[in-house]
Formats: C-alpha cells, sequence, structure tokens
C-alpha cells in the first residue's frame, strides 16, 4: 500500500465529515487506507464514521489521550510506505497527495513534507513553515516578535527546505517516522510537531514545504494567545529544550517573564485584540443544485442568489457570504476564490458531496460554524 493517512479526531463531527470526503477525493489514484483515531469525543463522531465511512478504520479510545500517543497509535497499524497525519478540521486539495508523493520519492533526503494551510478566512497560516524555536526565538515570539519564529525566507507559495512543519498536516515515509521513533509522548497538545520536525532533521534528512498546493486548516493555533494557551506554549517548550538544548538558567528566566508580560498584555487588551467579523449583506451560491439553493435560500436570512464559475472573473465583491458546492467546484478550485476574495469583508462556508450542512470558520482561534438544513 502507498499511502496511509491518519485522522486524529476530538469532538469536530461535521468537520471530520469533510475531512474524510476531502481525502477520498485526494487519494482516488493511489492505492491508500484511512485511518480515523477518536480521543473519546463526546459527540456522535464514531457513529458518524461507522454510518458514513464503513471502509474508513475507526480507532475508538476510551480517553483523551493527547495528539501524540493517538497518532502513534494509529501509524503503528498502518500498511501505506508513506503516512499523512491530518488535523479533522482540514480539507485537502485534490492534488495534495501525488504532488507530496512527486516531491519526496525525487530525493532520499527529503524527511516530512508541510503543504500551504490557510484558515477559514482564506488568509495563509504562517505555522505552515517555521524556524526551530531557540530559546531565544521562543521568547521573541511569546512578546510578539514572530519575525523569526516563521520560515518568511521561502513565500508563501515558495518550494524549499525548513525545519520546522506543523502537524495539521505531516507527509513523511512510514520507515522515517518510526526511524525517529514519532511523536514523543511527553508532549500532550502543542510542541508535537516541532519535536518530531527537529529530530526528523536531526536524522539526517531534511523537511520541505510546498506552497503549490493547499490544504484548509479551520483552527489555527497562531492567533490563540490567551493564557492557558501561552501556558501550554511555554511548557511545551520547556520539555523541548530539556531534551535538545543545553539548559540556561538566565534564558529560562527571561523566557518565564516573558510568558508573564504576555499573559498581562492579554488581559488588558482582550478586547481590543478581538478579531473582527464581518456582517455579510448577501449570499451567492456556487452551484448547479436547484434543490440546494431552494434549502439554502429558507434557511439563510440574506438575500440568496447562484453564481458560476466565472466568478473568478469577478471584481469588488465585498460583504459577501460564499457558499460553495464541491458537487460544483472541487476544493482545489474553492481555495483560490477564498484566496482572491479574503480581507474584503467576506465569508466562506462549504457544503460537501451529498451533506445536508454547510461549514466553515471566521476566526482561526475558534471552533467553526456549522449549519444544518
Amino acid at each position: 500500500m502507498k499511502l496511509s493517512v491518519v485522522i486524529l479526531n476530538y469532538n469536530v463531527r461535521y468537520f471530520l465529515h469533510q475531512c474524510i470526503i476531502s481525502v477520498q477525493r485526494a487519494v482516488k489514484n493511489i492505492d491508500a487506507e484511512i485511518i480515523v483515531v477518536d480521543n473519546a469525543s463526546p459527540d456522535d463522531s464514531c457513529k458518524m464514521v461507522k454510518e458514513f465511512f464503513p471502509k474508513v478504520r475507526l480507532i475508538e479510545n476510551k480517553e483523551n489521550v493527547g495528539f501524540s500517543k493517538a497518532n502513534n497509535q494509529a501509524v503503528k497499524v498502518a500498511k501505506g510506505e508513506y503516512v499523512c497525519v491530518l488535523n479533522p478540521d482540514t480539507a485537502v486539495s485534490e492534488n495534495v497527495f501525488e504532488k507530496c508523493l512527486g516531491i519526496i520519492e525525487s530525493s532520499e533526503k527529503i524527511g516530512a513534507i508541510g503543504v500551504y494551510l490557510l484558515d477559514g478566512t482564506g488568509n495563509f497560516l504562517p505555522e505552515s513553515k517555521r524556524n526551530i524555536p531557540t530559546p531565544w526565538i521562543s521568547l521573541l515570539k511569546i512578546l510578539g516578535f514572530t519575525k523569526k519564529y516563521y520560515a518568511s525566507k521561502i513565500s508563501e507559495e515558495g518550494t524549499g527546505h525548513v525545519s520546522v512543519l506543523v502537524g495539521a498536516f505531516m507527509f513523511l515515509k512510514r520507515s522515517v517516522y518510526n526511524q525517529v521513533e514519532g511523536f514523543d509522548e511527553d508532549y500532550f497538545m502543542y510542541g508535537e510537531d516541532i519535536d518530531l520536525s527537529y529530530k526528523i532533521e536531526k536524522a539526517g534528512f531534511k523537511n520541505h514545504y510546498i506552497g503549490s498546493t493547499e490544504t484548509l486548516h479551520y483552527k489555527g493555533e497562531s492567533t490563540q494567545k490567551d493564557a492557558a494557551y501561552l501556558d501550554r506554549f511555554y511548557g511545551a517548550m520547556q520539555i523541548f529544550y530539556k531534551k535538545h538544548f543545553k539548559s540556561n538558567t538566565v534564558l529560562n528566566f527571561l523566557v518565564n517573564t516573558g510568558v508573564t508580560l504576555a499573559k498581562k498584555r492579554k488581559g488588558t487588551s482582550s478586547e481590543k485584540q478581538k478579531s473582527h467579523v464581518p456582517k455579510v449583506e448577501k449570499a451567492i451560491v456556487l452551484t448547479e443544485n436547484l434543490h440546494l439553493l431552494k434549502n439554502l435560500s429558507e434557511t439563510l436570512s440574506v438575500p440568496l442568489s447562484a453564481s458560476s464559475k466565472t466568478i473568478f472573473q469577478e471584481t469588488g465583491l465585498v460583504n459577501t457570504l460564499f457558499i460553495f458546492d464541491v458537487e460544483y467546484m472541487p476544493y482545489q478550485q474553492i481555495f483560490m476564490v477564498m484566496k482572491k476574495f479574503r480581507n474584503q469583508n467576506n465569508q466562506f462556508r462549504i457544503r460537501p458531496p451529498g451533506c445536508n450542512f454547510i461549514i466553515g470558520s471566521d476566526k482561526s482561534d475558534e471552533k467553526g460554524s456549522v449549519l444544518v438544513f
């Protein structure tokens, strides 16, 4: 078998549904399997997988064992030569795995591969490509100076070596994953992907970023800087430094002080930092499905009209809710439209094939929106 796609789920039933559909479309021409690990979700995620995707291998944990342990569980039973670790709140382009295979099979030195991640507003997620977070770089990040934390030498749509990839999408040889002993289970949340990326490079491989193919990731960590996040981030970095760097009491003190200052700043400016959610005035549905149009018109409270793929030629669309029917427009094209009309007070929702819901997200630091009709 060529590829095993591992999806770790916790309590995001509708996003998982779309994720699996997008993966199925992307592995259409690849000998592949999909493995879903559920970390004791209180919703009906497992029931949904059994009902709609009986061929998907489902591992049902009785408790939330964390990111590292659950992914390691799945890779142990995976059969593919390659593994892609994928978040459940993602949707992949139809060509993403073929692109990754083409790159990784071109050189024995390539370790893991990451791709262009965009959030639910169509904006690039900078954690798609990062540098090694030394204690000094982490201190700067905690204080809001992120230039050295992210790998800005490679453009968003460029391709090349980057040291650290994000765990929302990591594509690599299963043999390399096993060689470096997978995700370190000392991490529960945050830091696992940094640690794995670093171990891969220490083993003599080079991690690679591909900006020519996209994956939608609804919930990015880049703007989630509340006190709990700072504690988890700092705790993960402490584990990372202890394992891979010489102890530095002075720098540890500075980083700890930086966390305290960042928490204080967050507490005094939380209202100012709230991201703006646009108020839409109309909705455009990209579909040929008249039944879908009727259902949405009865559900939405804004004027609604249908549009064709010629929307690529449109300009000046603002305060608009875009609703994409994947049966009409593939994910690859949807992501192009989202990027084209981002930052113009627009919102984006997707209706996966055959589904009675639309999903999206207007903030990178909150769970997304689901509308069942």
